[in-house]
C-alpha cells in the first residue's frame, strides 16, 4: 500500500520544465533520466524549446512550471522587461560557466593582421584585436561587424559588451549585435550573416567541428566560476508550491552533483545527444563536458577544466551578488531605465533561503553570506580569479562602479537610481 501511494504521489505531482538544447539544460535532462525527480517524489515532463523567449512566453502563461534560463531572465521578468508580466524567482543556478566568443575564420584572421599580439595573449587580449579591425573597418568606409548573442537579457550579451567596451568598443555604435536563438548560431556565422558570436556551448564547437568558427575566448577567462543558467519559476507557483519546489531543488541538486563527476562526464554526453536532448554528436558534447575544446587551430587547443561546472565551488548557490552585477548591466546598457532599489530587486529574486532550506539535509556546503565580492579577495572560502581583466566588483557600491565603467549607453541614466540605492 506504501508504494502504490508512493507511485499515486509521484503521477500527481506532474513538472513542466522547459529548456534550451544546450550542454548546461544537463541538470533537467540528467535529473529525468537518472530518476532523480521521481526520488523525490515527482515527475519532470521535460519541453525542449528553440528560443529563450519561447522559454519566456510558456513560463510566464503557466504552460511551463520551472526552466532552465539564463541568469538574467528573472531579473528582466521581475521588472516587466521583454514582454513578461509574471515576477519570476531563481532559487538555485543550475551551471557556472559553459560559454564562448567564436569569430569567423575570415574575421580571425583579420584580428591577427591588425594585432598579433594581442591575439597571442589570452581571451581578453583577444578583444584588443577586435577593436583595431573596428577602427581599421570604420576608417576605410567597410560594413560594421555583425555579432550574435542569443537574447537580450543574459549573459552572453553582457560578457560580449562587457568583452568589447573593454577595448574601447562601444556595443551600441561601433558594431552591430543581433539576437539569434542558440542552435541557429553556427548556421548563421556558416551563411555569413554574422561575423562571430556568443554563445552556450555547445554551438562554439559545433562552428568548429564544421570548419567555419574559432574559439577567441572561453567565458572562464572573461570571469572564472561566472553565473549562467538558473532554475526559473513564477514567484506566484513557487509560494503556492513551496514544497514541492524544494524537492525540485533536491533533485536537481542530486543531478548536478552526479554531472560534477569526471568519470560520469561520457554517460552524460551520450544521454546529451540524443534526438530530444541537443542533438549533437557525443564526440563534441564531450569537448566542454570534459574541458578539452578545439579552438579551431590546431596549435591553439583549450584546456579548461572549469569549462562548465554544475555543482562544486558553490555553483548551485543563487548568490545575490551575482543578481547585483546582472542588475548593474541591465542599467549601463540601457534596458532598465525606471529607477528601482537595486538590492531589494536581488533579494527578492535570487532566493539562497529556499536553496538552503531545500538542502539542509543533503549535506551540502552552503555560503553563510549571500554575496561576494568579485576580482578581489573576499570574506568567502571560494577561489577568487580575474574578472574581466582586472577590474573589480563590490555589490555594496553597484552605483560607484557603474559610474566608473568608460562605455554605457547614452540612456543610462546613473544619478535617478541614487535616491532609490544611498
Amino acid at each position: 500500500m506504501a508504494e502504490d501511494t508512493t507511485e499515486r504521489r509521484v503521477v500527481d505531482r506532474e513538472v513542466h520544465a522547459g529548456f534550451i538544447p544546450l550542454v548546461d539544460c544537463a541538470p533537467l535532462v540528467i535529473a529525468s533520466e537518472l530518476g532523480f525527480d521521481r526520488q523525490f517524489g515527482f515527475t519532470f515532463h521535460l519541453h525542449r524549446e528553440v528560443s529563450w523567449a519561447n522559454i519566456r512566453d510558456k513560463l510566464d502563461v503557466g504552460v511551463l512550471d520551472c526552466a532552465h534560463m539564463l541568469a538574467p531572465m528573472p531579473i528582466a521578468a521581475t521588472l516587466g522587461l521583454g514582454r513578461a508580466t509574471e515576477p519570476v524567482i531563481a532559487p538555485m543556478s543550475l551551471s557556472l560557466n559553459g560559454n564562448a566568443i567564436t569569430v569567423s575564420r575570415a574575421l580571425y584572421t583579420e584580428m591577427c593582421a591588425r594585432d598579433v599580439a594581442a591575439m597571442g595573449g589570452d581571451g581578453m587580449a583577444a578583444a584588443r584585436a577586435v577593436a583595431a579591425v573596428v577602427r581599421s573597418r570604420a576608417g576605410s568606409g567597410q560594413e560594421p561587424l555583425t555579432l550574435g548573442m542569443v537574447y537580450p537579457f543574459s549573459c552572453h550579451n553582457y560578457d560580449l559588451r562587457y568583452w568589447l567596451a573593454s577595448a574601447g568598443v562601444d556595443p551600441d555604435n561601433d558594431v552591430n549585435l543581433v539576437v539569434i536563438p542558440p542552435p541557429l548560431l553556427s548556421e548563421s556565422l556558416k551563411a555569413g550573416r554574422v561575423d562571430g558570436f556568443c554563445v552556450g556551448q555547445p554551438w562554439n564547437s559545433v562552428s568548429v567541428a564544421e570548419g567555419r568558427g574559432v574559439i577567441v575566448a572561453t567565458k572562464n577567462e572573461l570571469w572564472p566560476m561566472s553565473p549562467e543558467k538558473v532554475l526559473g519559476v513564477r514567484e506566484a507557483w513557487a509560494d503556492a508550491n513551496g514544497e514541492l519546489l524544494a524537492d525540485i531543488v533536491r533533485a536537481l541538486t542530486f543531478a548536478c552533483r552526479w554531472l560534477d563527476v569526471p568519470a560520469n562526464r561520457v554517460a552524460a554526453a551520450a544521454i546529451l545527444s540524443r534526438r530530444e536532448y541537443v542533438n549533437v554528436s557525443e564526440d563534441i558534447l564531450l569537448r566542454p563536458l570534459t574541458g578539452r575544446l578545439d579552438s579551431g587551430l590546431a596549435e591553439r587547443p583549450i584546456v579548461d577544466e572549469d569549462a562548465v561546472v554544475f555543482h562544486r565551488d558553490g555553483a548551485n548557490f543563487p548568490w545575490r551578488s551575482h543578481a547585483v552585477w546582472i542588475i548593474t548591466q541591465m542599467i549601463r546598457w540601457g534596458q532598465a531605465r525606471e529607477p528601482f532599489d537595486i538590492m531589494a530587486l536581488a533579494e527578492r529574486v535570487y532566493r539562497p533561503d529556499i536553496y538552503r532550506a531545500a538542502v539542509d539535509a543533503l549535506g551540502v556546503t552552503v555560503p553563510e553570506s549571500d554575496f561576494k565580492d568579485e576580482g578581489k579577495v573576499a570574506s568567502t572560502s571560494l577561489p577568487q580569479a580575474s574578472f574581466f581583466g582586472g577590474d573589480e566588483f563590490d555589490p555594496a557600491h553597484a552605483l560607484g562602479y557603474l559610474k566608473g565603467v568608460p562605455i554605457r549607453a547614452v540612456t543610462a541614466d546613473i544619478e535617478a537610481f541614487a535616491e532609490y540605492n544611498p
